[in-house]
């Protein structure tokens, strides 16, 4: 299968389930929205060796957040609810408690039973100072600070999500094969209730599962190393001399899958661009397996 003479691998995307909530930041301006946006989804690229993997998923405007003010929709994956829970408390008490004028809001409505305390485990910071307000049957936290006070709802709803959509980008030239990488993650993140979690949601170094060292859970994905064609068992075009990876995470299967294509779709637009495949691990890692080629059925 060719896209804009792109040869599509016949291959697929190896997901897996993850919980996932959905936190809105807001700050007096929206230079300070961006700052706690940013310190909050830092160091969170991926589980294997982070708490949680998050990102911005879009700004928000005043009209568009709880207290009509400049704001930011973030997105947390993490393996379970109590694990999305501590890392979330951790990084809200140290990013945005901490972070000038914040406030801090759910943004996922979903079944009470699942949801997670953050608010309601931050309170102890206020030494018994802390306010609660309950208003449309939702609990606030006021906790004073040295500019007023921190306002953070008690609890977060939480969903199933998905985690590990990915597509790896074979071109002629690094400078070709990442603007297409570029092309591809402006078309992903148009798509809402979608996270690509890497930096500038583009991965340079690919892994695979284990290592020739013991002590390391994942390496270096040799097979997709440019520099390494020659000694290695490819799976490289013989003119590639750069690959990226992207790596989609979405609120629901269906929007993985239409991340993907249009990701797809983006990088095939571009020059240089001479293959795109996916990474899995013969179906043993996730449930969720997403043929590339299936992405593009009827079409």
């Amino acid at each position: 299968m060719h896209l804009n003479g792109v040869e599509i691998v016949d291959t697929f995307a190896e997901a897996f389930p993850m919980t996932a909530a959905r936190v809105v930041v807001t700050a007096c301006n929206p230079e300070w929205a961006r700052i706690g946006a940013t310190a909050v989804t830092g160091y969170a690229s991926s589980v294997i060796g982070c708490d949680a993997e998050a990102g911005i998923e879009r700004e928000l405007a005043p009209a568009e957040t709880p207290d009509g003010r400049p704001g930011f929709s973030l997105l947390f994956f993490a393996f379970s609810r109590d694990a999305l829970q501590k890392a979330l408390v951790n990084r809200v008490g140290q990013c945005l408690l901490t972070c000038a004028t914040t406030a801090v809001y759910n943004g996922l409505e979903g079944d009470a039973g699942k949801s997670i305390r953050i608010g309601g485990n931050l309170r102890y910071f206020g030494d018994g100072w802390q306010i609660s307000k309950q208003i449309d049957g939702k609990r606030y936290w006021r906790i004073p600070s040295m500019d007023g006070e921190f306002l953070c709802e008690d609890r977060f709803g939480t969903t199933k999500g998905v985690a590990g959509g990915n597509l790896i980008i074979a071109g002629k030239s690094q400078a070709e094969t990442l603007a297409a990488a570029e092309a591809a993650v402006i078309a992903m993140r148009a798509i809402p209730g979608v996270l690509l979690p890497f930096p500038g949601g583009i991965v340079r170094s690919g892994s695979k599962v284990g290592s020739k060292y013991p002590a390391l859970k994942a390496s270096t994905n040799e097979a997709y190393c440019p520099t390494l064609k020659g000694v290695v068992k490819t799976e490289l075009p013989a003119s590639a001399n750069a690959v990226y990876e992207i790596v989609i995470d979405g609120l629901t299967l269906a929007l993985v899958e239409q991340a993907m294509r249009v990701g797809i779709d983006a990088a095939c637009g571009c020059e240089g661009v001479l293959q795109i495949t996916a990474g899995n691990y013969g179906g043993k890692l996730g449930p969720f397996h997403i043929r590339l080629h299936s992405l593009f059925a009827g079409s």
